[in-house]
């Protein structure tokens, strides 16, 4: 790991109070000097900066109540003398030694550890060095808690003890090592007794402050000896332990004594806390205040539980273990991960309830819910009874066994498969998606409604030949889907086939490889190709024993089957001890029976069949949409850069007029720029993620576009750390500079189309196995060209080169 030397000057050496000696004994020079006091709040501290910026390096800071040597003042910004060389801090955190200035406030407290002795370490880390060692009974002197460790002042030295080995009480087995006093033991004839008064709990504190650990709650009532009271908190002893609790809650009046007037109402108890857990796809920084700029103080879990003391503009003041500090708000929720606390929602009342049949030619998507994008629960099968709900927008919500879901209802009849009716017509099988084109003027754009009609809101609007997805059509409007927004059209403005763009530079090649496509089929089919396709599934009778009519456990480790024989693909793998649910037996290829069974894979093995069809160039080179996962990543597509920023770029937050970067990098690294304003979009969140739009590194401000080096579990700071170390100081820094990581990982590896990124050809002629392949997803390719698409339809200038591969004939 690199580490940052400043030549000259190390001022890691300097302890806290050597940093305040040499701050305050500074002879006056001819300069006009004041004196000030540092007015920060308790338990944080001021930065002292190498200049008057805040992107200047940390030379040492400040706690609240030192008294500083101002030289001079200048754009909010005061010139300090730090050992020999001078240092700035904000001068908003500094007031005049006339003013009265809070000390800073300090508790002495001792060390109990059982057996050894308490390490004083340089920082607040069990990886810091350390300065000393305190024996059991010490005195020091506390400064501050953050984060289950105390600034402290034992025996003349500054520096950070853990502070579980802390106490109030000093241990009577032991005297305190290198002190020459002892602190005066309270005297009986000052100590009051006095009683708690609240409706909930009042927390008996380590210290003098909401920010100190809990030692114990103590209920309405209870009796506490009082020591002193200072500043509305009172030292108290109840039950042996010591601590601070807020004088407020206290009262002289026994509760339920009649013998004095009643008394005035309890004040309010101390807020509530209350409980939550993390809700993250990877991790949720802690921070030391409630700003994405504030140092992270630890990283949380999914799921990890939290204590929540306060809520304000989008941030939460929150405990984990005995770490206090601040999370966004967004990322916490009252339900525990797995919980099943909610209430289910009561079923449809029973006489509202119809019985329906499933009536297709192959199987019906039981989904999760009613739109043709949701995931699937199951497959149900023709003629297959069930519940029904309700029925709304062609979606019914159904139960079918023990799974509730939704069908489209057009898939659903009130005959019973087998009665004796008339034969009805030939029964339709789920639609697959419908694509259609706006047909508007160039100049112009289609408007996206909410509902279908002219006075319902603009949702959003698309330009002219932006590929949808039709959902469904009524009358005049159409329902599509389109850019993640779904919505209401008029069907006049969609076309079902797009024309050739007018002034574009359109050109194509074949590139040959000496493979027929049957030799690449057989090839990718050792990689295990991947789908989310529903198969039927086989497996041999010998290889489960029936344990009731419908299901069976698995004797040993089996290949599940595409088919009724050994000659099918294998779809998956099930292992000894699994149940499996049989639905049917035929005698398969080899004689034997086999069972068809149902599996739960989400993923699995896709047949040859499947892989031919998506590597096979003709069945997507003449689609106006899918034929562009063969675009030319490698070549410039010669944007107009005024034209981007208006047509693309508007209103998207740090990207929005950066057209110029995007193409520059295309032209220094040989990348296609659409391809680069993509990735970008997506990465950013449309310019708008915290990466994208700054944050602070060691001191820096940096950017980063494309999610580079955002991974293992905290995305923000390791995006960042990458951004550093890349010397991305400004949006364009990111923007070019990433485009060289991006050029370095296929597209400079002649993988330039998104067809070759998945299937990479070139790697199986000469290798004879997949090599390098982006994704096992079968369908990848064409699931990633719809965006790259619709970027390209909102322009009128610019150049396109396709490269279809060609696969040797026999």
């Amino acid at each position: 790991m690199k580490k940052l030397v400043i030549p000259g000057f190390c001022f890691a050496v300097l302890s806290t109070t050597a940093l305040y000696q040499a701050i305050e004994a500074d002879p006056a020079s001819a300069q006009e000097i004041k004196k000030k006091v540092v007015n920060v709040q308790s338990g944080s501290s001021l930065n002292i900066r190498k200049s008057a910026n805040t992107s200047s390096p940390i030379i040492g800071n400040l706690v609240k109540g030192v008294k500083v040597t101002v030289y001079s003042e200048s754009n909010g910004w005061s010139k300090l003398k730090v050992g020999s060389r001078y240092g700035y801090v904000s001068s908003k955190y500094l007031i005049t030694s006339a003013t009265t200035a809070t000390k800073v406030s300090t508790t002495t407290e001792y060390v109990k550890v059982s057996k050894g002795s308490l390490n004083l370490r340089k920082s607040a880390s069990t990886g810091a060095s350390v300065i000393a060692k305190l024996a059991k009974g010490t005195q020091v002197k506390v400064y501050s808690e953050s984060g289950g460790w105390a600034k402290v002042n034992a025996n003349g030295k500054n520096g950070y003890v853990s502070s579980k080995y802390l106490s109030s009480s000093k241990p009577s087995s032991t005297v305190s090592r290198g002190l020459t006093s002892k602190p005066a033991a309270v005297s009986s004839s000052k100590t009051t007794t006095k009683y708690v008064k609240v409706s909930g709990a009042l927390n008996l504190r380590k210290a003098a402050t909401t920010n100190s650990a809990v030692i114990k709650t103590l209920k309405n009532g209870v009796t506490v000896t009082v020591y002193s009271e200072s500043k509305g908190w009172a030292k108290v002893k109840v039950s042996g332990s010591t601590g601070y609790v807020s004088t407020k809650y206290l009262t002289a009046t026994k509760l339920g004594s009649s013998s004095k007037p009643k008394p005035a109402p309890t004040p309010a108890p101390e807020p509530k806390t209350t409980t939550k857990y993390v809700k993250v796809s990877g991790a949720l920084n802690l921070r030391k205040g409630a700003t994405t700029k504030s140092s992270v103080i630890k990283t949380l879990n999914d799921g990890e539980k939290v204590t929540v003391y306060s809520e304000s503009s989008g941030w939460a003041k929150v405990k984990v273990g005995s770490s206090t500090g601040y999370v966004s708000t967004k990322y916490l929720t009252a339900t525990k991960p797995g919980s099943t606390s909610k209430p289910k929602p009561a079923p449809a009342p029973e006489t509202k309830t119809t019985t329906k049949y499933v009536k297709v030619s192959g199987a019906l998507n039981l989904r999760k819910a009613a739109a043709t994008k949701s995931s699937v629960i199951k497959t149900l099968k023709d003629g297959e009874k069930v519940t029904v709900y309700s029925e709304s927008n062609g979606w019914a919500k159904v139960k079918a066994g023990s799974s509730t879901g939704y069908v489209s209802t057009k898939y659903l009849t009130k005959t019973k498969p087998g009665t004796a009716k008339p034969s009805p017509a030939p029964m339709p099988s789920e639609p697959e998606t419908v694509v259609r084109f706006v047909d508007v003027d160039a100049s112009s754009s289609l408007n996206v409604r909410s509902g279908p009609g002219t006075t319902f809101a603009v949702v959003t609007k698309l330009a002219r030949d932006t590929a949808v997805t039709l959902l469904s059509q009524s009358g005049s409007w159409s329902k599509i889907s389109a850019n993640g927004k779904t919505g209401y059209v008029s069907t006049f403005y969609l076309k079902q086939k797009l024309g050739s763009p007018e002034g574009i530079a359109v050109s194509e090649t074949g590139q040959k490889y000496n493979l027929t496509l049957d030799e690449m089929v057989k090839l990718q089919m050792g990689a295990s190709p991947q789908t989310d396709q529903k198969y039927k599934s086989y497996i041999r009778e010998d290889a489960i024993r029936m344990t009731s009519s419908i299901y069976g456990t698995v004797l040993g480790d089996w290949n599940i089957r595409g088919g009724a024989g050994t000659n099918y693909w294998k779809i998956t793998t099930v292992r000894r001890g699994e149940q499996l649910k049989v639905l049917s037996q035929v005698k398969g290829s080899d004689g034997h029976i086999w069972y068809q069974v149902e599996i739960k894979d989400t993923w699995v093995n896709a047949s040859p069949e499947d892989v031919k069809y998506y590597l096979d160039p003709n069945n997507f080179k003449d689609d106006p949409v899918k034929s562009y996962q063969f675009v030319k990543l490698s070549q410039t597509a010669n944007l107009n850069a005024a034209e981007v920023n208006q047509r693309i770029l508007s209103g998207k937050g740090i990207l929005e007029g950066k057209a110029s970067s995007f193409i520059k990098a295309g032209n220094l690294y040989g990348v296609n720029d659409i391809y680069l304003i993509s990735h970008a979009l997506l990465e950013t969140g449309n310019g708008r993620s915290e990466l994208a739009t700054g944050v602070q590194y060691n001191g820096r401000t940096v950017y980063n576009m494309y999610g580079i080096g955002a991974n293992d579990g905290n995305a923000v700071q390791n995006g960042a750390a990458y951004a550093y170390n890349a010397g991305w100081f400004t949006p364009e820094d990111a923007i070019v500079g990433g485009a060289r990581f991006i050029a370095m990982g296929y597209i400079n590896k002649k993988q330039d189309t998104i067809y070759k990124m998945r299937w990479n050809p070139s790697a199986a002629e000469a290798l004879g196995y997949p090599s390098h392949q982006y994704a096992t997803d079968i369908g990848w390719a064409s699931k990633q060209v719809r965006q790259i698409y619709n970027l390209y339809s909102l322009l009128n200038n610019y150049s396109i080169n396709l490269e279809i591969p060609v696969y040797k004939t026999k």
